[in-house]
């Protein structure tokens, strides 16, 4: 399998530590507020990066953690916490606040059909492990301490900038960071903040009462539940010239070495070209899209079209295309399940295909494209199902799930339906019409089959 690695900026070989063995390291949600669908597309993407690599029988281990204090509103270590910013905005307590958005996070990952990591890692389960190895930093000279807390210094890290090409010497206050006058550098970062004032979340440390900095505690959870080095890190584009960087010069203070084999990172996902903002638009969450009357899954199609690494621009059209290609992808599946009644057969050469596409980075736009040329093939439908059951394996749509039902439809539809069926049995178009249009206006619509119809919910948008 090649895999494009950040730190080489080209793709590469997986070479595992352990031979057909992959240890894998998410960045995962701050949860002080709902997840959107930028959100959510990165955390899709690595679910197929998990789903290929079992399916070409790697042993992975997957962890993913979650932030649930020390992640400031500025990268500059400065500004409120998020979670205790989220707990003021509500009223709730900041354990409240993670429980609340952890849950809903998870939600929408299942909504998705995201595969649940390994391991789900909370920052402030791992304190006693962030402050052990903050404690190694401090000790081979990487540290220092002023009165808010206690700094990694960059300049001790020879090869700081080299992982994000950054340019120190033109890095401008406001810019990535602020001036603190204190720092010994500009890009010195905090390893432990002291509290300054009572907050909700803190503990005592050998520099005092305080909270970990946000980039320790991925350094320490991923050297502890997947050892040191380790395979994959993967995360979004954003985290490369601060939590990122940040991450491999702790390590290297920590452990002398980088402690990370491959870094992949997914591309932003934009509205109308412009990175999801409060400001820009497009924050929508899964669950504004389903009151728009997308099922989730036609989000997660959507995301397959694109590159991970390219990332996608989001707009309610391309959504709706993504909804009706996979209805459509449904369909054929659904009447091909009706029609046969012996086992499925997987084709080899499509199964060859399938593979090589997946271990090209992850090919996923060249996948979808597969799938429909699978369908126009003139394999048997039998073959057909077979192997569309196997890409599914990757795809994560529950193809083998798929059943006709009708839920949540009131009596009246009901009787609806079922007399326009009548009707189009004894070829009343006019009097099928009449009611296809009543159908319309309670809400639904009406897919009409060979020798069935099916109903669904009209998107409003």
């Amino acid at each position: 399998m090649k895999i494009f690695n950040t730190i080489s900026r080209k793709k590469e070989e997986l070479k595992t530590i352990q031979p057909n063995e992959v240890g894998i390291y998410a960045c995962g949600p701050t949860v002080y507020s709902s997840p959107h669908i930028g959100n959510m597309y990165a955390y899709v993407s690595w679910d197929i990066l998990v789903r290929s690599l079992r399916y070409l029988d790697y042993k992975v281990k997957y962890v993913m953690n979650v932030t649930d204090v020390g992640h400031l509103t500025s990268d500059a270590d400065t500004g409120e916490d998020k979670m205790e910013k989220g707990s003021q905005k509500e009223g709730l307590s900041v354990w409240e606040i993670a429980k609340k958005y952890e849950k809903e996070f998870f939600d929408d990952e299942n909504k998705l059909n995201i595969v649940r990591p390994d391991v789900v890692c909370k920052a402030t389960d791992n304190i006693k492990e962030q402050i052990e190895l903050i404690q190694k930093i401090e000790a081979n000279g990487f540290a220092y301490q002023i009165s808010d807390g206690l700094y990694f210094d960059t300049s001790k890290f020879a090869n700081y900038a080299d992982f994000a090409k950054l340019n120190l010497e033109q890095l401008k206050e406001g810019a990535r960071v602020e001036i603190n006058p204190e720092k010994r550098n500009l890009s010195d970062f905090a390893l432990w903040k002291l509290s300054g004032q009572a907050r909700q979340m803190e503990w005592e440390s050998p520099w005092g009462k305080g909270f970990p900095g946000w980039h320790i505690e991925c350094t320490a959870m991923s050297a502890k539940y997947l050892g040191v080095p380790f395979d994959i890190h993967t995360g979004g584009i954003d985290h490369i010239p601060v939590h990122h960087t940040n991450e491999i010069a702790q390590a290297y203070g920590a452990f002398g070495k980088s402690i990370v084999n491959y870094w992949m990172h997914n591309g932003f996902m934009t509205f109308k070209g412009v990175k999801l903002s409060k400001s820009t638009g497009g924050l929508f969450t899964i669950s504004d899209l389903e009151e728009m009357g997308f099922e989730p899954l036609a989000f997660r199609y959507m995301v397959l079209t694109s590159s991970y690494r390219n990332g996608l621009d989001f707009s309610l059209e391309n959504l709706k295309a993504s909804y009706v290609a996979l209805n459509k992808l449904k369909q054929f599946v659904l009447e091909m399940k009706e029609k046969i009644v012996v086992i499925t057969e997987v084709d080899k050469e499509y199964e060859s295909e399938f593979r090589n596409k997946i271990e090209d980075d992850l090919a996923m736009p060249e996948v979808i494209a597969l799938v429909w040329k699978l369908l126009k093939s003139d394999l048997s439908d039998y073959k057909k199902l077979g192997t569309l059951y196997e890409f599914d394996k990757v795809l994560g749509f529950n193809l083998k799930g798929l059943s006709r039902t009708i839920d949540d439809i009131s009596q009246e539809v009901l009787l609806l339906v079922n007399n326009r069926k009548k009707a189009r049995e004894e070829k009343n178009w006019g009097e099928s019409d009449r009611l296809r249009k009543l159908i319309e206006e309670k809400g639904y619509v009406v897919e009409d089959l060979q020798n069935d119809c099916k109903i669904r919910k009209v998107m409003v948008i």
